[in-house]
């Protein structure tokens, strides 16, 4: 009979030489165990408003306010007056005293506080026009003018305006269940946005004398109420975004009759803005899956942008269940469309278009509106609005329900690198993706911008991915954080920082969570359970307004994955990754004890020692093992064990039984303070490999090192911490053995 070439191991405790657990807070003389202990100590207590799932709870209320606007714009003044009726619906177990309301153009008004909080500095080198525009112009006031506000009966209310926040003071409180009617009657000075800046505003055209409109925060705007924060009338100081309640809207928005828009909300007047033609072509559109339909032509367009008509025309616009509300016009628009098949419903993808924005955009914008919607989809909840549109308005990259802006135009020759083509592309997935966070899943921008724009930033780079280009995607891949999260921790904040606290907004709001939410589902949970606990937690918080506990417990909950670390560290602390091999050493088998090895004993059963006989594991730096001939016994000649093979193992077993031959123990070390699993990739002296993942909980017991036992049939030739740069590790010259010189960027 063949003998096997069996070793079988012992797990040997050897108590003279075993190293004690490392002490990381050496001070305290305490283990620190607390980046694995649960996150009581950061998060809201459960209640009957929100649950410790991560749902909304029995008692979950929000309130809603209902709009009836008329706005008119004065094109050759860029002037916008409007007013508005407000139903507001309190839905809370409390009495409101008052209401709070948003005046966001405030914030570019002439005793706005906004430029005095920002530090300045001269810039020695400017733009005939920018320095112009910086010290010579006066600039108009482009805050809002409000003229009246009124109660349902016509009786003028009280009200106090606080920068970007304006107080309606109350005569009897609104009690809970009970609704309030309110209208006021504004106007202000529409922004040139190119020159002055703003999420919203014009774009001039000079030549021609033209203008191009992106219009929104143009209306008073109901701030949130709720169970968290009770009024969020945080003041906007530029940074921070919005935080709004849902409500129905009715608008009714006049302009040049030469121009056309679109805007958040089904048009309700088609046959009267449009020629009988352009709306047979919609109705097209309303039926072709494969390509854009264009509505209005570009030679239409043409022949629009020369009129300057000084007719007027209304469009009439009705929006349900939305958040907010904005206008693009213009006599400039390109107008095309398609109609986008979801699991459950058909909905529309347009574009509007200035010509200086063909044919880039009428190739591909309503394409890569249609793509968005169905890949956001697949991740979340079918797109419940009936269009969303996608506006071409340069230098800008910015969302509402329904309708966004983008930037990405080609040269004055009509070509477009691919940076640009790419960089547009980007926009566009990101800002209409933006509906689904945080237009639906509606999360306190104001408060907590990473809710919006990193989860949606992650989205983005999912559909990027699965357009199957190879897209370079600029936020995602975890090697794209690396410079960030390996700065001066001077100017890094946890992720869980307010909004207008942050210093690099960019890499700190949309990067990091991103990519934090991208190595979850790759590297730490796997994509099956990822995928279905971010659909649980967008499906339980659409419509509503999700905090961050809400997403943290919803996904633990969902996926039975104790997350608690990852958060901890990746979104309440500035850690970076950094994990190494530290030592690597080879170990031979035998049957005779060295001098250190002749009085170990190692447990057997749960409370006796065993005293042998024993098969020896011999470090390779064993001093008798140096100077020794021979450095072990071929496997065949351990009789102990071929012996253990043929009396205890059936035949079935040891066909089974592995033949290793070669025997590593790996101490990997962990110099950053942010936990990862250990991705180990091996490569063999015949160069093939085999990849083992550990998961970070390997570092519960012992927070600074890590070992690992290998063996093998074949010698290792090569062993790789996260050969495929997944965890963001920082420094991977300590990611290899045997340790190999990592290239400059010069070489």
């Amino acid at each position: 009979m063949k003998k096997i070439t069996l070793l079988f191991i012992f797990p040997v405790i050897l108590f003279a030489q075993e190293k004690p657990t490392t002490l990381t807070q050496k001070q305290s003389g305490k283990l620190d165990t607390n980046k694995f202990s649960q996150m009581y100590d950061l998060l809201a207590t459960p209640n009957m408003f929100r649950t410790a799932s991560g749902a909304p709870g029995p008692a979950y209320y929000q309130q809603q306010a209902d709009y009836k606007i008329d706005v008119e714009l004065d094109d050759k003044n860029a002037k916008l007056s409007g007013s508005e009726t407000v139903t507001y619906y309190n839905n809370s177990p409390d009495s409101l005293e008052y209401l709070w309301v948003q005046l966001d153009q405030n914030q570019a008004a002439k005793n706005s506080e906004s430029p005095l909080v920002e530090s300045e500095k001269i810039e020695q080198v400017l733009p005939a026009d920018k320095f112009a525009n910086e010290y010579l112009k006066k600039g108009l006031d482009r805050g809002f003018n409000i003229e009246y506000v009124k109660d349902a009966k016509g009786n003028l209310l009280s009200y106090t305006v606080n920068q970007t926040m304006m107080r309606i003071n109350l005569v009897t409180p609104i009690k809970p269940g009970e609704k309030f009617i309110f209208s006021t009657k504004w106007w202000y000075n529409i922004n040139n946005y190119i020159q002055d800046g703003g999420r919203s505003g014009y774009e001039p055209f000079e030549k021609e004398g033209n203008r191009l409109y992106v219009i929104a925060q143009f209306y008073p705007r109901m701030a949130v109420y709720n169970d968290v924060e009770g009024w969020q009338n945080m003041q906007f100081w530029g940074g921070g975004e919005f935080a709004l309640p849902f409500g129905n809207f009715d608008v009714n928005i006049t302009v040049p009759a030469d121009h056309v828009m679109d805007a958040t909300g089904e048009l309700m007047n088609r046959s009267e803005v449009f020629t009988p033609a352009q709306v047979k072509r919609y109705e097209l559109a309303q039926k072709t899956f494969d390509k854009p339909i264009v509505i209005v032509t570009q030679a239409e367009a043409e022949a629009n942008e020369k009129g300057f008509s000084d007719k007027k025309k209304t469009w009439k616009f009705s929006a349900k269940n939305v958040r907010d509300f904005g206008i693009a016009t213009s006599r400039k628009f390109i107008y095309d469309a398609m109609a986008v098949q979801l699991s459950s419903k058909v909905v529309m993808a347009e574009s509007l278009y200035p010509k200086e924005a063909n044919p880039l955009w009428g190739e591909t914008s309503t394409q890569m509106v249609a793509h968005t919607l169905k890949s956001y989809s697949s991740h979340t909840f079918d797109y419940p609005y009936p269009k969303a549109v996608s506006v071409s308005a340069e230098d800008q990259g910015m969302e509402y329900p329904m309708i966004c802006w983008n930037f990405g135009r080609p040269d004055a020759n009509g070509v477009t690198s691919e940076q640009v083509k790419n960089g547009m592309i980007g926009v566009v997935i990101h800002e209409v993706g933006h509906n689904f966070f945080p237009m639906i899943v509606n999360s306190d921008e104001r408060q907590w911008t990473w809710m919006d724009e990193g989860l949606n930033s992650f989205m983005e780079f999912m559909a990027e991915q699965e357009l199957g280009t190879n897209f370079p995607s600029r936020r995602g891949p975890a090697k794209n954080i690396v410079p960030y999260m390996s700065g001066d921790q001077k100017f890094l904040e946890p992720i869980m920082s307010n909004s207008e606290g942050i210093i690099q907004f960019g890499n700190n709001a949309y990067g990091k969570p991103a990519t934090g939410l991208n190595i979850l589902r790759e590297t730490i949970m796997g994509r099956e359970l990822f995928d279905h606990a971010f659909k649980v937690y967008a499906n339980r918080w659409k419509f509503k307004h999700p905090t961050p506990e809400d997403f943290f417990r919803t996904m633990e909950d969902a996926s039975a994955v104790d997350l608690d670390w990852f958060f901890r560290g990746w979104f309440y602390s500035t850690d970076f990754v950094d994990i190494g091999i530290n030592e690597v050493k080879q170990y031979y088998v035998s049957e005779t004890p060295t001098v250190a090895l002749k009085d170990a004993k190692i447990r057997k059963g749960r409370f006796g020692m065993d005293k042998g006989p024993f098969v020896y594991l011999i470090s390779e730096n064993s001093d008798e093992l140096k100077n020794s001939d021979k450095k072990s016994l071929e496997i065949g000649q351990v009789k102990l064990l071929s012996e253990y093979v043929d009396q205890k193992l059936t035949a079935e077993e040891k066909a089974t039984m592995k033949t290793p031959k070669y025997f590593y123990e790996v101490e990997f070390n962990k110099p950053g303070g942010m936990l990862m699993p250990i991705i180990v990739e091996i490569t063999y002296e015949d160069d093939s490999t085999e990849t083992f993942k550990y998961p970070a909980q390997i570092w519960r017991k012992n927070n600074e090192t890590a070992k690992k036992v290998y063996a093998t049939e074949k010698a290792i030739k090569k062993i790789q911490i996260d050969p495929k740069l997944e965890t963001a590790d920082i420094d991977v010259t300590n990611n290899t053995w045997p340790k190999s010189e990592v290239k400059s960027k010069f070489d």
